[in-house]
C-alpha cells in the first residue's frame, strides 16, 4: 500500500515539525504509526477525521515552576510538567517521574504511550504523564517533602478522582506519594483517596500496586511462552535495573521457577551465576537503598560486579529490560540473539530502540512491547481507584488474581489482533492497533472535541 504508506509518512513529518526537539516523542509516535497502515485502509473514516493528528496532540500541556528550599535554607528551582494526553476512555491516568532527565519531550512520549497502554487494559482510564527534573537521590526526607509540597501546590488544581489521577514512576515511590497526597489533602480540605494511586496500603493504597508492574510483565511473559508451548520453569533470565519494577519482576520470575542471574543499576552490573539471592537483593536495594555493588560484595565469590559491564552480554533464555528508555540497542539485540535468547519482554517504557526491536523480530525472538507487557502497574492503579471509590480493601490474593486476569486479556487481545492482521506473533502490531482502535472509536463516538 505505497500510497497509504506515503500518507502516513507525511503525517509523521508534520507531527515532527509541530513538535521540534522531542526525539523520544517522535520515536513513540513513529512506533505506533508504523503499525497502522492496514487499519487506516479498512476504516477510512479514521483518516478522514484526522484521528492520528488528534491523538498525537495532547488535550492539555501544563508546565510550571517549582521553588523549594534545601536543608541549608538555599532556594532551589525545578520545572514541573503534566501532559494530559487523552480522556476519551476515562479520567487522565499516568505516573509522575522525578528525574534530572525529565523534559517536555520525555513526558509527552510517556503520556502518548500511556494512552494506548491504558486502552489495552480494558479499564475506563485515559492517558497522561507528569513529573519534574528533580532528583530525589541524595536528598534528605525533609528536602523531598518540601519539593513535593511545592510541586503539589501548583499541580493540585488540575487533579481530581474524576479528572486526572497520577501515580508514581521513576523517583516517585510511596514516600513521595505520601508527601504529595498530604499536601493535596491539606490544600483541598478533602480526603479524596482516589486522586493518587500507588499510596501506602495503610492510607488508601492497594495491595499488589507496588509489585504490579514487575509481576504483570512476568504474567505477560508466561502467556507468551504458553503460546509457544513453554513455561518459565528452568529458564535463565537477565533483568536490567534494580528499582521497583526490576525487583518485583525478579521476585515473580523466581517464584515461577526461573533463574535470574543478573541485574544492574547506573553504577554497573552484578552477575550471580547461581541465581540472585532474592532476600539479600531486597535487603540491599529496598531496606538500605544500596547499590548492586553492595550486593556483590556481600555475596562474595558467587557474584561478580562489573562497573563497565553490559547486562545484555550475559547468556540467557529471557531478557527483561526494566530500567529506562532506549537502554537496549541493535548491538545489544544482536548479542542476545547470538547467545540464544528467545524472549524479550519490556518492563520499562520503550527500553528497546526501534533498531533493536527490528533486529529481534527479524531473528524470530518473541518480543513483548512495554505498552502491553508493563501495563500491570496502571491496571492495578485502576483497581486501587475502584477500592477507593467503594471504600473497600481487597486481599493480596484477590488483587493479584485480578492483575493476572487483566494481563492474560491484554495478551489475548494483542495476539488475536496480530493474527487477524496477518502478522501472527507480532505483539508490537497487535498492541498498537488494538490500543489505537479502542481510543479512536471512543473519540469518534464523542464527536469533534
Amino acid at each position: 500500500m505505497p500510497i497509504l504508506d506515503e500518507k502516513v509518512d507525511l503525517l509523521y513529518d508534520a507531527i515532527v515539525r509541530r513538535n521540534p526537539g522531542e526525539p523520544e516523542f517522535h520515536q513513540a509516535v513513529h512506533g505506533v504509526l508504523d503499525s497502522l497502515g492496514a487499519v487506516l485502509a479498512k476504516e477510512s473514516r479514521l483518516a478522514r477525521d484526522r484521528m492520528i493528528e488528534r491523538l498525537c496532540e495532547p488535550e492539555r500541556q501544563i508546565i510550571f515552576r517549582v521553588p523549594w528550599q534545601n536543608d541549608r535554607g538555599e532556594v532551589q528551582l525545578n520545572r514541573g510538567f503534566q501532559v494530559e494526553f487523552s480522556s476519551a476512555l476515562g479520567p487522565y491516568k499516568g505516573g509522575l517521574r522525578f528525574h534530572p532527565s525529565v523534559n517536555l519531550g520525555i513526558v509527552k512520549f510517556l503520556g502518548f504511550t500511556q494512552v494506548f497502554k491504558n486502552a489495552l487494559t480494558g479499564m475506563p482510564i485515559g492517558g497522561a504523564k507528569g513529573g519534574a527534573d528533580f532528583d530525589p537521590k541524595g536528598k534528605s526526607d525533609g528536602e523531598v517533602m518540601r519539593f513535593c509540597q511545592s510541586f503539589m501546590t501548583e499541580l493540585y488544581r488540575h487533579l481530581g478522582e474524576h479528572t486526572d489521577v497520577p501515580a508514581g514512576d521513576i523517583g516517585v515511590g510511596e514516600r513521595e506519594l505520601g508527601y504529595l497526597f498530604g499536601q493535596y489533602k491539606r490544600i483541598t480540605n478533602r480526603y479524596e483517596s482516589g486522586v493518587l494511586t500507588g499510596k501506602g496500603p495503610a492510607w488508601g493504597g492497594s495491595l499488589v500496586r507496588k509489585e504490579a508492574t514487575g509481576f504483570g510483565a512476568v504474567f505477560f511473559a508466561e502467556r507468551m511462552l504458553e503460546a509457544r508451548g513453554q513455561t518459565l520453569d528452568g529458564k535463565t533470565c537477565v533483568v536490567s535495573g534494580s528499582g521497583n519494577v526490576a525487583l518485583h519482576a525478579i521476585q515473580k520470575l523466581h517464584d515461577r521457577g526461573a533463574r535470574v542471574v543478573a541485574c544492574s543499576d547506573s553504577d554497573g552490573v552484578v552477575h550471580d551465576r547461581d541465581g540472585l539471592d532474592l532476600a539479600l537483593l531486597f535487603q540491599v536495594k529496598e531496606d538500605e537503598r544500596g547499590r548492586v555493588s553492595d550486593y556483590a560484595e556481600r555475596r562474595g565469590e558467587r557474584a561478580r560486579f562489573t562497573r563497565s559491564g553490559d547486562v545484555w552480554s550475559i547468556p540467557c533464555d529471557i531478557a527483561m529490560p526494566c530500567a529506562t528508555q532506549n537502554e537496549l540497542n541493535a548491538r545489544d539485540a544482536a548479542t542476545l540473539i547470538q547467545n540464544g535468547c528467545a524472549l524479550v519482554v519490556e518492563g520499562a517504557n520503550m527500553p528497546v530502540t526501534p533498531e533493536g526491536v527490528a533486529r529481534l523480530l527479524e531473528a524470530g525472538v518473541a518480543f513483548g512491547p512495554g505498552k502491553a507487557a508493563n501495563a500491570g502497574g496502571v491496571a492495578t492503579s485502576a483497581l486501587e481507584m475502584q477500592q477507593n471509590a467503594s471504600r473497600d480493601s481487597w486481599s493480596f490474593e484477590h488483587t493479584e488474581g485480578r492483575l493476572a486476569a487483566i494481563m492474560g486479556n491484554i495478551h489475548r487481545t494483542c495476539f488475536e489482533t496480530a493474527e487477524a492482521l496477518g502478522v501472527p506473533g507480532n505483539y508490537v502490531v497487535g498492541a498498537n492497533v488494538a490500543g489505537f482502535l479502542r481510543v479512536a472509536r471512543a473519540m469518534l463516538a464523542l464527536g469533534v472535541i
